[in-house]
């Protein structure tokens, strides 16, 4: 396969990217994402063909870490540099504040399995992690994020509308 195919197969992945810079509260989450781009093209071959997508988030997640750390810190108004996405928003209410009541790591182990349709094993490579280490922490994440919801009087996330958390996959 010639590099120009490669990386066709890469950058069809370019509105995944967008939308996980778009829910990890990127300023730019369009130049987020063009910025990964181009650093999968200068980096072609460290990006795996099976599926690109655990390397592309891992990448913007570092350009995110780094956009954060410089924002004024009276800007960020969520812990750990976490910014609500739209979609957060629009889900409810309760679900919303017991996501924004777990640390930056629950949250994103279940926002990587959940909104980017991540398995675990994929998860955690975007995370940097072996996967049994994020098996661990995803599983944690749902039980706390499950006792935020009993302690908020919902009996638990039986009932809401909301993406998967399951840790189940390869």
């Amino acid at each position: 396969m010639t590099p120009e195919n490669e990386f066709r197969a890469i950058f069809a992945h370019l509105g995944a990217v967008t939308a996980y810079g778009r829910r990890r509260g990127s300023r730019d989450a369009e130049g987020l994402a063009a910025e990964v781009m181009t650093i999968a093209w200068r980096r072609l071959a460290d990006v795996p063909s099976d599926d690109p997508r655990p390397w592309l988030y891992a990448t913007a997640r570092n350009l995110l870490l780094e956009e954060m750390r410089k924002r004024p810190r009276t800007v960020v108004p969520d812990s750990e540099g976490f910014v609500p996405a739209p979609e957060l928003e629009e889900i409810d209410p309760e679900l919303r504040a017991a996501l924004l009541a777990l640390s930056a790591l629950d949250r994103e182990a279940l926002l990587l399995v959940a909104w980017e349709d991540l398995a675990p094993a994929q998860a955690a490579k975007a995370l940097g992690i072996n996967a049994t280490a994020f098996r661990v922490r995803l599983l944690r994440a749902r039980r706390r994020l499950r006792e935020r919801l009993d302690d908020a009087g919902s009996g638990g996330f039986a009932h809401l509308s909301m993406p998967r958390f399951d840790v189940e996959g390869p």
